[in-house]
Protein backbone atom coordinates (compact mmCIF):
# COMPACT_ATOMS: atom_id res chain seq x y z
CA UNK A 1 0.00 0.00 0.00
CA UNK A 2 1.48 3.43 -0.61
CA UNK A 3 1.17 5.03 2.18
CA UNK A 4 2.29 8.26 1.16
CA UNK A 5 -1.35 8.86 0.05
CA UNK A 6 -2.69 7.96 2.90
CA UNK A 7 -0.39 10.29 5.02
CA UNK A 8 -1.48 13.03 2.26
CA UNK A 9 -4.90 11.92 2.52
CA UNK A 10 -4.80 11.98 6.43
CA UNK A 11 -2.95 15.27 6.82
CA UNK A 12 -5.73 16.42 4.56
CA UNK A 13 -8.25 15.31 6.76
CA UNK A 14 -7.15 16.83 10.09
CA UNK A 15 -6.59 20.19 8.45
CA UNK A 16 -10.45 19.83 7.61
CA UNK A 17 -11.87 18.32 11.15
CA UNK A 18 -14.72 19.96 11.38
CA UNK A 19 -15.10 21.35 7.66
CA UNK A 20 -17.39 20.32 4.93
CA UNK A 21 -20.20 20.34 7.91
CA UNK A 22 -18.70 18.40 10.97
CA UNK A 23 -18.32 20.57 14.18
CA UNK A 24 -15.79 18.98 15.64
CA UNK A 25 -14.26 19.74 19.53
CA UNK A 26 -10.79 19.38 20.86
CA UNK A 27 -11.75 16.05 22.38
CA UNK A 28 -12.98 14.49 19.01
CA UNK A 29 -10.69 15.75 17.01
CA UNK A 30 -8.00 14.15 19.02
CA UNK A 31 -9.97 10.74 18.73
CA UNK A 32 -9.53 11.45 15.17
CA UNK A 33 -5.94 12.08 14.94
CA UNK A 34 -4.85 9.31 17.30
CA UNK A 35 -6.74 7.00 14.75
CA UNK A 36 -5.20 8.46 11.81
CA UNK A 37 -2.05 7.48 13.55
CA UNK A 38 -2.72 4.40 14.31
CA UNK A 39 -4.78 3.37 10.74
CA UNK A 40 -1.02 4.72 9.16
CA UNK A 41 0.70 2.38 11.43
CA UNK A 42 -0.97 -0.54 10.97
CA UNK A 43 -1.45 -0.43 7.39
CA UNK A 44 1.83 0.50 6.03
CA UNK A 45 3.18 -3.34 7.19
CA UNK A 46 0.69 -5.29 5.15
CA UNK A 47 -1.73 -4.63 2.98
CA UNK A 48 -2.22 -8.25 2.17
CA UNK A 49 -3.98 -8.64 5.94
CA UNK A 50 -6.92 -5.30 5.12
CA UNK A 51 -7.26 -6.59 1.30
CA UNK A 52 -7.53 -9.10 -1.40
CA UNK A 53 -6.81 -9.06 -5.00
CA UNK A 54 -10.30 -7.93 -7.07
CA UNK A 55 -9.91 -11.40 -8.69
CA UNK A 56 -10.48 -13.09 -5.14
CA UNK A 57 -13.08 -11.00 -3.77
CA UNK A 58 -15.14 -9.81 -7.10
CA UNK A 59 -15.06 -6.43 -6.00
CA UNK A 60 -18.72 -4.23 -6.73
CA UNK A 61 -20.37 -3.42 -10.11
CA UNK A 62 -20.17 0.23 -9.96
CA UNK A 63 -22.90 0.46 -12.58
CA UNK A 64 -25.39 -1.27 -10.29
CA UNK A 65 -24.16 0.90 -7.67
CA UNK A 66 -24.71 4.26 -9.95
CA UNK A 67 -28.31 2.87 -10.82
CA UNK A 68 -29.03 2.66 -7.13
CA UNK A 69 -27.71 6.28 -6.64
CA UNK A 70 -29.82 7.29 -9.36
CA UNK A 71 -33.24 5.33 -7.29
CA UNK A 72 -32.85 6.63 -4.04
CA UNK A 73 -32.20 9.88 -5.36
CA UNK A 74 -35.58 9.94 -7.54
CA UNK A 75 -37.75 8.07 -5.01
CA UNK A 76 -39.12 11.29 -3.49
CA UNK A 77 -42.44 12.14 -2.28
CA UNK A 78 -44.16 15.64 -2.72
CA UNK A 79 -43.40 16.68 0.36
CA UNK A 80 -39.05 16.12 0.43
CA UNK A 81 -39.39 17.42 -3.61
CA UNK A 82 -41.52 20.50 -2.51
CA UNK A 83 -38.73 20.93 0.46
CA UNK A 84 -35.78 20.25 -1.82
CA UNK A 85 -37.17 23.22 -3.85
CA UNK A 86 -37.42 25.44 -1.00
CA UNK A 87 -34.06 24.62 0.22
CA UNK A 88 -32.39 25.02 -3.05
CA UNK A 89 -33.99 28.51 -3.84
CA UNK A 90 -33.57 29.93 -0.37
CA UNK A 91 -29.74 28.96 -0.80
CA UNK A 92 -29.07 30.44 -4.32
CA UNK A 93 -30.73 33.75 -2.91
CA UNK A 94 -28.62 33.89 0.11
CA UNK A 95 -25.95 37.03 0.01
CA UNK A 96 -22.60 36.32 1.94
CA UNK A 97 -22.66 39.51 3.57
CA UNK A 98 -26.14 38.50 5.03
CA UNK A 99 -24.08 35.80 7.22
CA UNK A 100 -22.90 36.50 10.63
CA UNK A 101 -20.32 35.29 12.87
CA UNK A 102 -22.45 32.05 15.13
CA UNK A 103 -19.67 30.47 16.68
CA UNK A 104 -15.73 31.23 18.50
CA UNK A 105 -13.21 29.30 16.50
CA UNK A 106 -14.19 27.91 12.79
CA UNK A 107 -17.49 29.05 11.79
CA UNK A 108 -17.10 25.94 9.31
CA UNK A 109 -20.51 26.99 7.47
CA UNK A 110 -22.54 27.23 10.67
CA UNK A 111 -23.49 30.81 9.46
CA UNK A 112 -25.00 29.82 6.36
CA UNK A 113 -26.90 26.92 8.16
CA UNK A 114 -28.70 29.70 10.24
CA UNK A 115 -29.51 31.59 7.83
CA UNK A 116 -30.69 29.01 6.44
CA UNK A 117 -32.89 27.63 9.31
CA UNK A 118 -33.78 31.13 9.24
CA UNK A 119 -35.33 31.34 6.39
CA UNK A 120 -37.25 28.09 6.48
CA UNK A 121 -38.95 28.87 9.02
CA UNK A 122 -39.86 32.37 7.76
CA UNK A 123 -41.63 30.06 5.56
CA UNK A 124 -43.21 27.93 7.79
CA UNK A 125 -41.10 25.10 8.27
CA UNK A 126 -40.42 23.66 11.50
CA UNK A 127 -36.55 23.70 11.10
CA UNK A 128 -33.17 24.16 13.49
CA UNK A 129 -29.69 23.43 13.21
CA UNK A 130 -28.93 19.84 15.15
CA UNK A 131 -25.76 19.53 16.43
CA UNK A 132 -25.05 15.78 17.10
CA UNK A 133 -21.86 14.10 18.92
CA UNK A 134 -20.65 10.52 19.55
CA UNK A 135 -17.96 8.65 21.53
CA UNK A 136 -15.27 6.73 20.05
CA UNK A 137 -15.93 2.97 19.93
CA UNK A 138 -13.49 1.03 18.44
CA UNK A 139 -12.51 1.62 15.11
CA UNK A 140 -14.64 3.95 15.12
CA UNK A 141 -13.48 7.69 16.07
CA UNK A 142 -15.33 10.20 18.25
CA UNK A 143 -16.90 13.27 16.85
CA UNK A 144 -19.52 15.81 16.00
CA UNK A 145 -21.10 16.55 13.54
CA UNK A 146 -23.48 19.48 12.35
CA UNK A 147 -26.53 19.36 9.85
CA UNK A 148 -30.18 20.92 9.65
CA UNK A 149 -32.92 19.16 10.21
CA UNK A 150 -37.10 19.67 9.39
CA UNK A 151 -39.94 18.29 11.77
CA UNK A 152 -42.70 17.35 9.75
CA UNK A 153 -46.08 17.06 11.23
CA UNK A 154 -48.56 14.60 9.84
CA UNK A 155 -52.55 14.69 9.75
CA UNK A 156 -52.75 11.57 12.41
CA UNK A 157 -50.74 13.38 15.05
CA UNK A 158 -47.41 11.42 14.00
CA UNK A 159 -44.15 13.59 13.41
CA UNK A 160 -41.09 12.63 11.29
CA UNK A 161 -37.79 14.77 10.33
CA UNK A 162 -36.52 14.86 7.26
CA UNK A 163 -32.17 15.82 7.11
CA UNK A 164 -30.90 18.52 5.28
CA UNK A 165 -26.72 18.24 4.80
CA UNK A 166 -25.47 21.39 3.16
CA UNK A 167 -22.22 19.91 1.80
CA UNK A 168 -23.58 16.24 1.40
CA UNK A 169 -20.41 15.60 -1.38
CA UNK A 170 -17.46 16.03 0.89
CA UNK A 171 -18.63 13.00 3.34
CA UNK A 172 -17.29 10.81 0.72
CA UNK A 173 -14.12 11.47 -0.74
CA UNK A 174 -11.46 9.42 -0.67
CA UNK A 175 -7.81 9.50 -1.89
CA UNK A 176 -7.15 8.14 -5.70
CA UNK A 177 -10.70 7.43 -6.35
CA UNK A 178 -11.06 5.09 -9.12
CA UNK A 179 -12.71 7.29 -12.25
CA UNK A 180 -16.00 5.02 -11.47
CA UNK A 181 -16.39 6.34 -7.82
CA UNK A 182 -15.78 9.74 -8.94
CA UNK A 183 -19.01 9.13 -11.19
CA UNK A 184 -20.62 7.74 -8.79
CA UNK A 185 -19.84 10.51 -6.24
CA UNK A 186 -20.64 13.17 -8.90
CA UNK A 187 -24.03 11.48 -9.09
CA UNK A 188 -25.16 12.05 -5.18
CA UNK A 189 -26.99 15.36 -4.63
CA UNK A 190 -25.24 18.49 -3.59
CA UNK A 191 -27.19 19.10 -1.13
CA UNK A 192 -29.15 16.39 0.91
CA UNK A 193 -32.59 17.06 1.56
CA UNK A 194 -35.17 13.44 2.73
CA UNK A 195 -35.44 11.29 5.35
CA UNK A 196 -32.70 9.38 7.96
CA UNK A 197 -33.93 5.71 6.18
CA UNK A 198 -33.18 7.46 2.86
CA UNK A 199 -29.85 8.60 4.13
CA UNK A 200 -28.84 5.16 5.01
CA UNK A 201 -29.28 3.82 1.78
CA UNK A 202 -27.07 6.42 0.24
CA UNK A 203 -24.32 5.52 3.08
CA UNK A 204 -24.33 2.04 2.36
CA UNK A 205 -24.16 2.42 -1.31
CA UNK A 206 -21.07 4.89 -0.80
CA UNK A 207 -19.53 2.75 1.77
CA UNK A 208 -19.41 0.01 -0.45
CA UNK A 209 -18.16 2.02 -3.40
CA UNK A 210 -15.55 3.45 -1.75
CA UNK A 211 -14.38 0.06 -0.43
CA UNK A 212 -14.60 -1.33 -4.07
CA UNK A 213 -12.39 1.72 -5.41
CA UNK A 214 -9.80 0.96 -2.64
CA UNK A 215 -9.54 -2.38 -2.86
CA UNK A 216 -8.83 -1.46 -6.52
CA UNK A 217 -5.52 0.43 -5.96
CA UNK A 218 -4.76 -1.97 -3.02
CA UNK A 219 -5.79 0.37 -0.35
CA UNK A 220 -7.82 -0.20 3.01
CA UNK A 221 -10.64 1.46 4.22
CA UNK A 222 -9.95 4.02 6.24
CA UNK A 223 -12.09 4.32 9.46
CA UNK A 224 -13.44 7.68 8.72
CA UNK A 225 -14.73 6.06 5.96
CA UNK A 226 -16.56 3.25 7.21
CA UNK A 227 -20.32 2.97 7.57
CA UNK A 228 -20.35 3.00 11.12
CA UNK A 229 -18.53 6.69 11.27
CA UNK A 230 -20.80 8.04 8.66
CA UNK A 231 -23.76 6.72 10.26
CA UNK A 232 -22.83 8.35 13.39
CA UNK A 233 -22.87 11.91 12.11
CA UNK A 234 -26.42 12.09 11.54
CA UNK A 235 -27.56 8.91 14.07
CA UNK A 236 -26.11 10.27 17.38
CA UNK A 237 -27.97 12.11 20.04
CA UNK A 238 -28.46 15.71 19.08
CA UNK A 239 -29.39 18.80 20.03
CA UNK A 240 -31.90 21.27 17.92
CA UNK A 241 -30.88 25.05 17.82
CA UNK A 242 -33.06 27.89 16.30
CA UNK A 243 -30.72 30.53 17.30
CA UNK A 244 -27.23 30.37 17.22
CA UNK A 245 -25.31 31.57 20.43
CA UNK A 246 -24.31 35.30 20.45
CA UNK A 247 -20.13 35.87 20.57
CA UNK A 248 -18.79 38.26 22.86
CA UNK A 249 -15.94 38.61 21.02
CA UNK A 250 -16.30 38.33 17.21
CA UNK A 251 -13.64 40.56 16.28
CA UNK A 252 -10.84 38.28 17.59
CA UNK A 253 -12.44 35.25 15.37
CA UNK A 254 -13.57 37.27 12.10
CA UNK A 255 -10.46 35.38 10.07
CA UNK A 256 -12.22 32.02 11.19
CA UNK A 257 -15.63 33.11 8.93
CA UNK A 258 -14.09 34.74 5.94
CA UNK A 259 -14.13 31.31 4.54
CA UNK A 260 -17.39 30.99 4.91
CA UNK A 261 -18.13 33.56 1.79
CA UNK A 262 -16.10 31.02 -0.24
CA UNK A 263 -18.54 27.89 0.52
CA UNK A 264 -21.63 29.63 -0.31
CA UNK A 265 -20.30 30.52 -3.66
CA UNK A 266 -18.89 27.49 -4.35
CA UNK A 267 -21.79 26.23 -2.72
CA UNK A 268 -24.21 28.21 -4.83
CA UNK A 269 -22.23 27.24 -8.16
CA UNK A 270 -22.10 23.72 -7.70
CA UNK A 271 -25.98 23.83 -7.08
CA UNK A 272 -26.65 25.88 -10.01
CA UNK A 273 -24.91 22.88 -12.04
CA UNK A 274 -26.92 20.69 -10.90
CA UNK A 275 -30.21 22.03 -11.58
CA UNK A 276 -29.31 22.90 -15.00
CA UNK A 277 -28.00 19.45 -15.64
CA UNK A 278 -31.14 17.88 -14.54
CA UNK A 279 -32.88 20.79 -16.70
CA UNK A 280 -30.83 19.14 -19.70
CA UNK A 281 -31.42 16.09 -18.79
CA UNK A 282 -35.37 16.06 -18.57
CA UNK A 283 -35.01 18.03 -21.86
CA UNK A 284 -33.26 15.46 -23.84
CA UNK A 285 -34.87 12.32 -21.89
CA UNK A 286 -38.53 14.25 -23.22
CA UNK A 287 -36.97 14.30 -26.76
CA UNK A 288 -36.34 10.52 -26.63
CA UNK A 289 -39.45 10.06 -25.58
CA UNK A 290 -41.24 11.80 -28.59
CA UNK A 291 -39.40 10.20 -30.77
CA UNK A 292 -40.64 7.16 -29.70
CA UNK A 293 -43.81 7.81 -29.50
CA UNK A 294 -43.58 9.09 -33.44
CA UNK A 295 -41.40 5.75 -34.02
CA UNK A 296 -44.51 3.97 -33.02
CA UNK A 297 -47.14 5.83 -34.63
CA UNK A 298 -45.01 5.25 -37.95
CA UNK A 299 -44.84 1.43 -37.08
CA UNK A 300 -48.44 1.34 -36.44
CA UNK A 301 -49.23 2.93 -39.64
CA UNK A 302 -47.09 0.39 -41.70
CA UNK A 303 -49.03 -2.60 -40.32
CA UNK A 304 -51.98 -1.26 -40.88
CA UNK A 305 -51.07 -1.02 -44.71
Amino acid sequence: MNCRVYAAAAGELLMRVGAGGGQFSHESEHDLAVMVSDFLENSSGGAESWCSSDSDSGFSDFHHLADKISFHRHSVDRYESDLLAVVHSLLLSMNEAELHLVRTGLCNASCIRFSLVKLLRSSGYDAAVCSSKWQGCGKVPGGDHQYVDVVKYNDDGSSGRLVIDIDFRSHFEIARAVESYEKILKALPVVYVGSLSKLKQFLQVMAEAARSSLKQNSMPLPPWRSLAYLQAKWHSPYQRWINPEEESNSSSISSGHNQCGGHLRRLQSSLQSEIEAERLLKHINSDSSRKHKLERRRNSSFRAI
